[in-house]
C-alpha cells in the first residue's frame, strides 16, 4: 500500500515497528546491545558481535556519513519518479551500521563520499521514513566506514576441510542442454524447462527413467519471471519419481542447485540428478505491459524498497562507487568487461546481442543508475538451461567423456544483508572464492577459461579480484585494454558472451559454457586446449564457485 508520498511502505512487524515509527518525535532509533553497545541493524534478537541477548531500543543523534550513493535514472515507482538518489549512510555512533535511504535537499552533482549527513523524516501514513540531507557543517570528508572483514583478510576466516576425502571426486557432469534463448519468446516457462531437460538427458545418453534426482533454483513460489514452478512442476510433467530432490533460493547462488546435486550424488541419495534453471522475464514483462499479468502490491518487508532501491543494481552501483573511490577504478574499467562479452557473443549464434560495440557506445549508452549504463546490465530473456550431475563411476560408461569436479567454494564469510555487507565488492563473492582454493592444489594460474557471474559488469570485476586473477583493487590495470580477458589472453572470460550479451541465465548458462569449452565444442569461440574452468554464480545472493577439469 502506498503512502501519501506514493512510494511503497514497509510492512510493520513486532521486530521493526520501533524503527519505522521512531521519527514521530524526530529521533532515529536502533536496537543496541547492552553488553558491548553495538548497534544491531536490521534488528535481531541477539548481538552478532558478542552474542549477548540483552538488547534495548536506543535513540541516536541522527548524524551519519555518506558511505556511497547512486543516482537512479531507470527505475521508477509511484510517487518516486527518477531521477532520485539511493544512498547508504554510516551511522555516527556505530559506522558498521549502514542505512539505505534517499538523499534530499541537495543537488546530486554536489554529493561526495565522506560528507556529513543528518536525518530528516518524511511521514507516510503510519510510517516515518528516515531520509538524509547534507549537514550544515561539513569539514574534512570522513573516512570510509569499516567492513566487518577487510577484503584482503577474508582468507583468514575460511574453515579448513573437515576431512581429506573430497565429495567432488565422486561426481561428474555428464550432460548439458538448453532451450532456445531469446527476448519475448511467449512460450510457457515449463515448456522451456522440458526442452532443456530433454536435451541434457539425450546429451548424456540417458533416458528419463535413468534420472533419480531433481534440483533447481529458486524452486516453486511466487518468483514471477524467475522460475517455472520448481521441482513440483517438472516432476508433475515428467513423472520421474526422484529419490532426492531440492529447490530453494537460499543456496550457493543461482547455480547452487548443481552443487547441491553433487552432494546428493556423493552421499548416495541419487545416481543421476537433473538440475535446471528457467527464466521468462522478457515474456512476463510483455504480459504485464499488455495487462494480462498484474504486478504485486501491498507493503514490503524490505529495508531497501521503501527508498526506491528496487533492483540489485542499486546496491551494486553503490559498491562500484566505493571501489572507484578506494582503488581508482573507472567506467572504462567496467567497459572492457562489457566489450569483451560482446566480442565473444559475436561468435555465438545463440547470443541475444551480437552487434559490435565500441567503448564510445558503452560510455554514451543511456544511464541506468550511476555509474551503470545500459551495457553494464545483463539482458533479461526467456530460456532454460539443464545440467546433469552423475556418480563418477556411472559417468564413465555414458555417451561423452565426463567433466570432473575439482573443487567448490561455498562458505559464507561476509554479512548476508546487502547494505550491511562488503562495501567495495559484490557481497558474497570474497568468501566462496577464498573457500574454493582451500579445496584444491590448483591455483588461479592453472585456469584456462573463466565463466564468471556478470549480472552487471561489477559482479564480474568482483569475482576476478576475489578469485585471485589479480590483486584486490588491481582490476583497473588487469582489465585495461581488455587483452588479459580476451579469448587469447591470460584469462579467457565469459566465452559465450556472458549474461551481458548472451542473456540472463542466472549462472546456469555459465556452467553450460564451461562444459562446452572443456569438451572442445565451442566452435569459433573455443579456447584451444582448455582443461580447467572456473565458474561462479551469485548476484548479491550467497555465492558459489566451482572448478571443473577434464579427465586427463
Amino acid at each position: 500500500m502506498a503512502g501519501s508520498a506514493g512510494r511503497p511502505l514497509p510492512l510493520l512487524t513486532l521486530e521493526n515497528e520501533f524503527f519505522w515509527t521512531s521519527g514521530a518525535d524526530g529521533r532515529l532509533r536502533f536496537r543496541q546491545c547492552a553488553d558491548c553497545t553495538a548497534l544491531i541493524h536490521p534488528p535481531q534478537p541477539v548481538c552478532r558481535y558478542c552474542r549477548g541477548h540483552d538488547l534495548r531500543i536506543q535513540a541516536v543523534s541522527g548524524r551519519a556519513t555518506l558511505a556511497s550513493f547512486t543516482v537512479n535514472h531507470r527505475f521508477g515507482l509511484p510517487g518516486l519518479p527518477p531521477p532520485y538518489v539511493v544512498a547508504q549512510v554510516a551511522i555516527e555512533e556505530d559506522p558498521r551500521v549502514r542505512l539505505t535511504t534517499n538523499i534530499v535537499g541537495c543537488d546530486p552533482e554536489l554529493l561526495e563520499l565522506g560528507m556529513r549527513m543528518e536525518v530528516v523524516f518524511e511521514r507516510a501514513e503510519d510510517v516515518w521514513l528516515p531520509l538524509f540531507r547534507p549537514a550544515a557543517e561539513q569539514g574534512e570528508p570522513a573516512p570510509p566506514p569499516p567492513d566487518e572483514i577487510e577484503p584482503d583478510q577474508v582468507w583468514r576466516h575460511v574453515r579448513p576441510m573437515v576431512r581429506r576425502e573430497k565429495f567432488e571426486d565422486k561426481v561428474a557432469v555428464t550432460g548439458i542442454g538448453a532451450s532456445p534463448i531469446g527476448r519475448r519468446l511467449m512460450v510457457p516457462p515449463l515448456s522451456l524447462t522440458v526442452q532443456a531437460c530433454d536435451r541434457a538427458i539425450a546429451d548424456a545418453g540417458l533416458t528419463v527413467d535413468d534420472i533419480d534426482g531433481l534440483a533447481t533454483y529458486p524452486g516453486g513460489g511466487a518468483y514471477g519471471g524467475f522460475a517455472e514452478g520448481g521441482v513440483t512442476a517438472l516432476e508433475a510433467a515428467l513423472g520421474i519419481r526422484p529419490t532426492w530432490h531440492n529447490g530453494g533460493i537460499e543456496t550457493f547462488g543461482p547455480g547452487g542447485s548443481v552443487i547441491a546435486a553433487m552432494l546428493a550424488v556423493a552421499g548416495g541419495l541419487a545416481r543421476h540428478v537433473l538440475c535446471f534453471r528457467t527464466l521468462w522475464e522478457a515474456t512476463q514483462g510483455e504480459l504485464m505491459r499488455q495487462g494480462r499479468l498484474a504486478p504485486g502490491g501491498g507493503r514490503t518487508p524490505s529495508w531497501l524498497v521503501p527508498f526506491g532501491a528496487t533492483s540489485a543494481a542499486h546496491t551494486l552501483a553503490q559498491n562500484a562507487q566505493r571501489h572507484f573511490h578506494r582503488y581508482g577504478t573507472t567506467r572504462e574499467t567496467l567497459g572492457w568487461i562489457a566489450l569483451n562479452q560482446r566480442a565473444n557473443a559475436a561468435l555465438n549464434p545463440d547470443a541475444i546481442y551480437r552487434d559490435p560495440m565500441t567503448m564510445d557506445d558503452y560510455l554514451n549508452a543511456r544511464p541506468i543508475t550511476t555509474p551503470f549504463g545500459l551495457y553494464d546490465c545483463d539482458v533479461p530473456c526467456d530460456g532454460a538451461v539443464a545440467v546433469i550431475v552423475s556418480a563418477v563411476d556411472a559417468a564413465r560408461d555414458l555417451a561423452r567423456p565426463p567433466i570432473l569436479v575439482e573443487a567448490v567454494g561455498t562458505q559464507i564469510i561476509e554479512r548476508i544483508e546487502w547494505d550491511q555487507s562488503t562495501s567495495a565488492h559484490e557481497p558474497q563473492v570474497l568468501g566462496p572464492a577464498a573457500h574454493l582454493w582451500t579445496r584444491t592444489s590448483l591455483r588461479p594460474g592453472d585456469v584456462d577459461v573463466a565463466e564468471l557471474y556478470d549480472g552487471f559488469t561489477f559482479n564480474c570485476l568482483s569475482w576476478i579480484e576475489a578469485l585471485g586473477f589479480c590483486g584486490i583493487g588491481e582490476a583497473k590495470d588487469f582489465l585495461d585494454g581488455g587483452k588479459n580477458i580476451a579469448r587469447d589472453g591470460v584469462l579467457p572470460l565469459n566465452t559465450h558472451g556472458g549474461q551481458l550479451s548472451h542473456g540472463r541465465t542466472h549462472g546456469m548458462g555459465l556452467i553450460h559454457e564451461a562444459i562446452v569449452q572443456l569438451r572442445g565444442e565451442g566452435g569459433e569461440r573455443q579456447v584451444p586446449g582448455a582443461r580447467v574452468a572456473v565458474v561462479s554464480s551469485g548476484g548479491l545472493t550467497p555465492g558459489g564457485a566451482i572448478l571443473f577439469r577434464t579427465q586427463a
